[in-house]
Formats: C-alpha cells, sequence, structure tokens
C-alpha cells in the first residue's frame, strides 16, 4: 500500500489506524476508547489503557531473545571514549538506577529534572524514570543558571540528576557550579541532587542534598517497570529560546510509544537491529525522540554522540561515526551540513571513510535550502530527505516516508503531509488557500498521538498558545503553501514574513536564492522597518572557507539573482557579509533578534543562544549597511 493510500486510511478513520498501529507496543491493559473526543480541544489516545515505556524500549526485546544485540553506542571524540551497551546491559543498568532513584524517595508522578551532558548515564537516567512513573524534564546542559531555575521553579522535582561537567570541543564546562547557583535562585527546592562524577572535573558535594551517583548505584536493588495509564505523563520539554514563565510541553505514554514506532518503520523505512544516529542533543526533542524512545521501542541500535559536525577533530567526523558503527540511517540538522559545506566544500573527507552501509539522510530542525540537500546527495550518494516537525509534536508533521513509498525529492520541500496530520494552509480569516498561495501552516484537531496533550499544569496556556487562532486547528506557527502535487513548503515563520509595499514575501524563498551562489555556504534573510514601503529585506551571508572574491563582489551577485530569480517587487537591496549567524544551540538561526538589531529596538539575548558574543558581530555588519542605528 503506497503513501496516497495509508494517508487517506488515516484521514478516514483514525480510530482504527491508531489500533492498528498501537498493536506494535506492549500494553498491560488495552483501551477502552482509542481516541477521547469528550472534552476537545483536550484530546486523549488510548484512554483506560496502560503499558510502560521503559519496558516497551528495553525489556520486551530481551524477553523476545536479542538481548545481546547492541542498543546504544556512545561515542565521544571529545574526550576520546566508545562504549556499547547490548540490550541486556542497558535493561540491567537502567533497572538499578531506577532502583537508586526510587530509594531517593521519587515515586511515580514525581518530577525529576535531568541537566546533563552527552553521556549514555543521560540516556538511563531518563528510561530509569519512564521505568517507575516518574515524570523527566530534560534541561540542556549548556543552559545558564537562571534558566535552569526557572525550569526547576515550574517542574517542581523532587530529585535533581546532573553531572559534574560536560565538554564543547575541547572546554570543560563545570556543570555543579551553574547547578547550585540554580537552586540559590529558584523558590522550589528538591530533596537531593544525583550527582554523575566525570573525570573531566570533579565536583564538590553538599552534605544532606548532594549523592554520589556511583555509591547511590551501587548500593540499589533493580527496580521493576509500574504500569502507567496511556495519558499520564511520561515527561515536559521545555521549548527553546522562552522568556519569562517557560512553556513545558507534556508528551504522554501511550500515544508517544506508538507514534515513535510506527515512524521509525514508516518514515525512516528501518528495520529492528538496524543503527540509527540521530546527531543531537538529548536536551532537544530530536534527541527525545530519536536517540533515546523511537530507536529503542522499534528495537533498533541508537548512537550517541558527544562531538560536533567540525572540529572534534575535523569535517570527517560525522563519516567517521558512520562507518565505524556501519550507520543505517542518520538524521541530524541542516545547520550542521552547512557547516561541513564550508569547511569542506569539495567532500573530500567524506572520500577518506567507507559510508556504503548507509540508506539515507534525514535533515529537520531549521529550513534545508537546495544547495545544501543537492550537495549533501551529491558527496552521499543517498537519498537526502528533508521532513518537517516541532518540539510540540515530537515526530514529523511532513516528511518523504520511505517505509511506505519514496516519492520524488522536491529539493525545499519537505514533501507530503505525514499520515495522522490534517495539514491547510489557511489565511487570517481561517479560509483555506488555493494551491500555491502562502499563508498560515495549520493542522486540523485531533492532533495525532504521540503530539503534546498541553502545557505543563497550564492548560490556559496552552489553549492561547496553539489552539486560539482558529477554533479546531492547531497553530504550527510557520508559514508556506501547497503545490500542485500536495508537497508543502514550510518558507518561514509566520513572523518572518516581510510585508514589502503591501507585497507579503517568504524570506526562505529569498534565502534559497542566496545559498545558491556557489561562494555563499548559509543566509539568513530578516525583514528591516523602512519609511516608505513599511519593510524591506536585508540579507546576511557567511562565505565558504577560502572564497577568493572581496566581500563588495560576493554582496553584488545575491542582489542580482533575486532581482532575476524573485523580482523587482523583493526590494532587495543590501547584504552584510558576516562570519556566523546567531543560532540556538539545536541550530535555528535567531532571525527575531537580528531583525531587532536592525531596526535598533530592544532584544532579550535568548537563553538557547549558542554563542552571545555573536550579536555585536551582527550589529557591527549591520551598522555597516545602515542599519541598527536611529
Amino acid at each position: 500500500m503506497g503513501y496516497a493510500d495509508v494517508y487517506e486510511r488515516s484521514m478516514e478513520n483514525p480510530e482504527e489506524f491508531w489500533a492498528e498501529a498501537a498493536q506494535a507496543i506492549d500494553w498491560y491493559k488495552t483501551w477502552d476508547k482509542v481516541l477521547d473526543d469528550s472534552r476537545p480541544p483536550f484530546y486523549r489516545w488510548f484512554t483506560g489503557a496502560e503499558l510502560n515505556t521503559c519496558y516497551n524500549a528495553l525489556d520486551r526485546h530481551v524477553a523476545a531473545g536479542r538481548g545481546e544485540q547492541a542498543a546504544l553506542i556512545y561515542d565521544s571524540p571529545v574526550t576520546d571514549t566508545r562504549a556499547t551497551f547490548t540490550y541486556e546491559e542497558l535493561t540491567d543498568r537502567v533497572a538499578r538506577l531506577a532502583g537508586a532513584i526510587q530509594a531517593l524517595g521519587v515515586e511515580k508522578g514525581d518530577r525529576v529534572v535531568l541537566y546533563m551532558p552527552m553521556v549514555p548515564e543521560t540516556v538511563m537516567a531518563m528510561l530509569a524514570c519512564a521505568r517507575i512513573g516518574a515524570i523527566h524534564s530534560v534541561v540542556f546542559g549548556g543552559f545558564a543558571a537562571r534558566e535552569l531555575a526557572t525550569r526547576i521553579d515550574d517542574a517542581k522535582p523532587r530529585l535533581i540528576v546532573s553531572a559534574s561537567c560536560g565538554i564543547e570541543v575541547k572546554k570543560v564546562i563545570p556543570y555543579k557550579p551553574l547547578l547550585d547557583e540554580a537552586l540559590e535562585l529558584s523558590q522550589h527546592a528538591p530533596d537531593h541532587c544525583l550527582i554523575l562524577q566525570r573525570p573531566q572535573a570533579r565536583a564538590d558535594l553538599r552534605e544532606g542534598r548532594d549523592v554520589d551517583w556511583e555509591s547511590c548505584v551501587a548500593e540499589a536493588a533493580p527496580a521493576d517497570c509500574v504500569p502507567v495509564a496511556a495519558t499520564d505523563p511520561l515527561y515536559i520539554l521545555y521549548t527553546s529560546g522562552t522568556t519569562g514563565q517557560p512553556k513545558g510541553v507534556v508528551r504522554d505514554n501511550g500515544g508517544h510509544a506508538v507514534a515513535l514506532a510506527w515512524s521509525m518503520k514508516y518514515i525512516y523505512g528501518v528495520k529492528p537491529g538496524d543503527v540509527y544516529w540521530a546527531a543531537s542533543d538529548v536536551g532537544w526533542v530530536v534527541g527525545h525522540s530519536y536517540i533515546v524512545y523511537a530507536p529503542l521501542l522499534y528495537g533498533c541500535t541508537t548512537v550517541l554522540y558527544e562531538g560536533k559536525p567540525v572540529g572534534t577533530p575535523d569535517p570527517g567526523a560525522f563519516w567517521r561515526v558512520i562507518a565505524d558503527y556501519s550507520v543505517d540511517v542518520m538524521f541530524t540538522a541542516p545547520t550542521a551540513f552547512r557547516a561541513i559545506k564550508r569547511e569542506d566544500s569539495r567532500g573530500e573527507y567524506v572520500k577518506k571513510y567507507d559510508h556504503s552501509c548507509l540508506k539515507a539522510l534525514f535533515l529537520a530542525g531549521e529550513r534545508c535550502d537546495p544547495d545544501t540537500l543537492n550537495w549533501a546527495e551529491e558527496i552521499l550518494g543517498v537519498p537526502v530527505i528533508d521532513h518537517w516537525w516541532q518540539t510540540e509534536t515530537g515526530w514529523p508533521i511532513a516528511a518523504n516516508c520511505l517505509g511506505l513509498e519514496k516519492l520524488p525529492v522536491k529539493p525545499g520541500s519537505p514533501t507530503c503531509a505525514v499520515p495522522g496530520y490534517d495539514v491547510r494552509i489557511l489565511d487570517s480569516d481561517g479560509r483555506e488557500l488555493p494551491d500555491g498561495e502562502i499563508g498560515g501552516i495549520m493542522i486540523r484537531l485531533p492532533l495525532p498521538p504521540g503530539t503534546l496533550i498541553t502545557l505543563w499544569q497550564n492548560d490556559d496556556r496552552y489553549v492561547d498558545s496553539y489552539l486560539s487562532m482558529h477554533e479546531g486547528w492547531y497553530l504550527t506557527g510557520d508559514a508556506g503553501y501547497r503545490d500542485e502535487n500536495g508537497y508543502l513548503w514550510v518558507m518561514s515563520r509566520i513572523d518572518d514574513i516581510i510585508n514589502t509595499a503591501g507585497h507579503r514575501l517568504s524570506t526562505g524563498a529569498m534565502e534559497e536564492v542566496l545559498a545558491s551562489h556557489p561562494d555563499v555556504a548559509e543566509a539568513a534573510v530578516i525583514g528591516a522597518s523602512d519609511d516608505l514601503k513599511g519593510e524591506v529585506p536585508v540579507g546576511l551571508v557567511v562565505l565558504k572557507t577560502g572564497v577568493q572574491h572581496t566581500h563588495d563582489e560576493v554582496k553584488a551577485v545575491p542582489i542580482k539573482l533575486i532581482l532575476e530569480k524573485i523580482g523587482p517587487v523583493a526590494s532587495f537591496k543590501k547584504v552584510a557579509v558576516v562570519d556566523r549567524l546567531p543560532k540556538t544551540r539545536s541550530g535555528k538561526v535567531l532571525r527575531g533578534v537580528m531583525r531587532n538589531i536592525a531596526d535598533a529596538k530592544p532584544y532579550r539575548t535568548p537563553a538557547t543562544i549558542d554563542d552571545p558574543g555573536i550579536l555585536s558581530e551582527i550589529g557591527d555588519a549591520l551598522k555597516d549597511i545602515g542599519y541598527g542605528e536611529k
């Protein structure tokens, strides 16, 4: 059965469709109702059912005779460490850690905040929480103390699990002082902090509160899996870039397990036993879904990589990992490939490694420009699949579902809506727009299983943030259009649509044009205020390493290209050459902040920014072309 037939089935009879998908999961008790729509817009999947996510990710594979298969591969070029854990070993480690967490007073429904680096113990801690029915909330290890404190106050954890340090390339970052400061700032105090001591920097433990990981786990008895309701929360994940009161996305257990297992087979096209590598961080949704839960739920081997695409040690880092572990499918952010392309535009490093094992590369997290996609496809010789989803959805909204049918790739498009998602393009009045017209990308309720069920202890904000624009619809916050073949084109955030003299223009379309310039590694376009036209586009480009042309020579060509490809209506006349673009640590370009800098408006440095020093560089570059000073 091809994509179109499966998609139609999911639309016509979603309850039957997802009940069938749920057969891939082991249940202690089956559901009373597949979809509970008694309290819209708060829909629930598999009400009355009971399961345990950890059991489905670990124990059942051991019981099925696959305990000796590799479950988790850890590769850390920053510490020169490699380790492999079989399903049996990982189950034993997780069970004992779960017992240690129980011994510290954590019970079903309690929250546990994880402030951890990219080490196997982080994966174990997430699964250990799931094993005993505790709700984990992973806070990215690079967050400063104040941001950690806001999340502690919102989640109110009984326990915090942390490590003595993280490592960024060659720099050791002590975590424990940041945690201590966060606890000084927060109103809520956990009962205990469980601290993993890493040899690169040991932490001082506070008597009565802090507990040493190694000794605590050594003394613990293994814990059994605790049945939880399918509708009970598995985790809280705070959206990146939050200001003030953070938005804690709540993921349930049942719908999450069903959707992620389905996605591995039908979107990514993998089989149990395949090696799947999501090159991300467990602090982000990609890490939650596709480093930890989905591969293990489906019985794959997952790779945990503590390193960077370049610099640990060189632009061949990804190709080395693929070759070393015979990776079947890889998933990363386009920004990672742009970084590699910038350093190794001819793909010389890929030739040093055998990557014949690789069947497909998936990209998501930031819109993938056609130039980057084509470059990746050319050097790897495998399908490169752009797909689109959000922290809130937890799994893809649009993709080329390789496990159903490989559709023709259209560079710049994440292909079509994934079965389960009723995606439409609406105007500001809620009317559906014809093919080719840009509008707000909306999803008709109910959302499929695996997506957010609410915000942590804030139903009102959930409705206000996502469901209030048009009744019965979920607001993605993205703008785009659908073409005549049903392909979705995600062009920008709704906020990034530029209105130039009454013409609505997409920044994504202009960025595509800029990225096609042979000297350009990556590009961003923002809308700057203009007295005459309201807004005009301003381009910022990062050049590839080794470019010989002057900045003025480089600037002239993109302006001409946009005139040719988009037309004079774009009013595109200003380009700044910069060394780098400001991004979140998950790779999203901070266009809104750059827009405020260009308009000389006050802005708050986002908590998730990779390097705050970039913003002054952007300010100087914009000043050189006449923006940023009033």
